[in-house]
């Protein structure tokens, strides 16, 4: 369900004030977003899990690839198998993340023109006040 534009607003408001608060860690927050996994991607995937399946098979067909009754071999097919699905279906991450402003990563955010004084928590707390004295 989509946010209403009331809503976008604020989230909007709150994440501006935590870069103005706390412009690193809202940075490290922000990280960047997921891009949907290309073909090429998927089929290097599919080539691993069934590379990864191989070693899997052979590794319990073979006694000799065991050490001690313990099937080595099969338990690296296998993370190989889960490598090559979680390749499949994951895409590479774009750094700029969700931004909609043409502000580059590394610069501050400008301040709000409107707004008192006082931290963001302070605001919102007099908000909260003002909502339940009404």
């Amino acid at each position: 369900m989509p946010l209403s534009d009331h809503e976008q607003r604020m989230l909007d408001q709150i994440e501006s004030a935590l870069y103005a608060e706390d412009p690193k860690f809202a940075s490290s927050v922000r990280g960047g977003t997921l891009r949907a996994p290309s073909t090429r991607r998927r089929i290097q995937g599919a080539a691993l899990f069934v590379i990864g399946l191989a070693l899997l098979v052979s590794g319990v067909a073979f006694p000799a690839t065991q050490i001690s009754g313990f099937p080595v071999l099969s338990v690296i097919g296998f993370i190989v198998m889960f490598g090559g699905v979680v390749f499949a279906i994951t895409g590479p991450r774009v750094a700029g993340g969700r931004d909609r402003s043409p502000v580059e990563p590394g610069a501050p955010r400008p301040k709000r023109a409107k707004g008192g004084t006082g931290s963001f928590t302070s605001r919102m707390e007099d908000r909260f006040r003002r909502r339940f004295d009404e």
